[in-house]
């Protein structure tokens, strides 16, 4: 691995770092300025980032154990790198932001739970099938697992387009267009990671592979998780301003 290489990766993830901290405290302090109906998305949304937080601090720390320098050159340090943590944080993360996504729409309490419940366990699902196939070195392995994870996420985005649409034409005007965005974001940011996967098999090898896996899923990880989650916020705070909620009493505007 060259310098520059070990030096990319290693400024992205304390890059994402940061952002994930940044995204974890506006999420939790943004929940007063939206109605309580719309706090439990933002508490999601703030579990989400902060969740991520601690595993980017973790693959940081494992990233920086892993190599030292060694007269100007990156060298193994004989301490394996662990990408697990990637996935411990996807299991969790991915059924959350498609929740956060639910409560926001503020459906009837049967069709949120029924939502939440389907939408959770496909993205659970689909992470599960994603792993062996990361961890795999065998390209018709690794072309075998993505295939099976990539059945659960075209549900999700059938899901989220098809299915949805009937509560998304429902939606306040002022907010209809941003919930339809956030679909959009979620499935275009969740297309990198698919393709982040493939990386291996098609024709990057060695430290050119793990640099563009780990700073691909870096980026898709910010747009997914801190970059979906102002979106959220943005969408909460529409539908609260429609509902005729005032910032500061946290009071509804029934006055007007």
């Amino acid at each position: 691995m060259q310098v520059w290489q070990y030096d990319l990766v290693y400024n992205a993830f304390s890059f994402t770092i940061a952002v994930m901290a940044s995204a974890t405290i506006f999420s939790f302090f943004g929940r007063s300025q939206v109605a309580p109906a719309y706090r439990t998305a933002l508490t999601f949304t703030g579990l989400v980032t902060f969740i991520a937080l601690y595993h980017y601090v973790r693959i940081f720390n494992s990233w920086d154990a892993s190599f030292t320098v060694v007269s100007g050159q990156i060298k193994d340090s004989g301490i394996k790198f662990n990408d697990a943590y990637r996935y411990v944080d996807w299991l969790l993360t991915v059924p959350l932001l498609l929740i956060e996504l639910i409560l926001v729409m503020r459906l009837s309490p049967s069709e949120t739970i029924a939502k939440s419940t389907k939408l959770g366990l496909l993205a659970a699902l689909m992470v599960v099938l994603g792993y062996p196939g990361e961890i795999s070195e065998v390209n018709s392995t690794r072309w075998l697992w993505w295939v099976l994870a990539m059945l659960p996420f075209l549900v999700i985005v059938y899901d989220l387009f098809v299915g949805l649409s009937d509560a998304i034409a429902k939606q306040p005007t002022s907010a209809r267009g941003l919930v339809s965005l956030a679909r959009y974001v979620t499935v275009i940011s969740w297309c990198f990671y698919p393709i982040v996967f493939i990386f291996p098999m098609i024709g990057f090898t060695g430290s050119g592979a793990i640099t563009a896996v780990q700073v691909g899923y870096t980026v898709a990880d910010i747009v997914a998780k801190a970059g979906f989650g102002v979106l959220i916020y943005m969408i909460a705070r529409r539908k609260s301003e429609a509902e005729g909620f005032v910032d500061g009493p946290g009071q509804l505007a029934t006055a007007r």
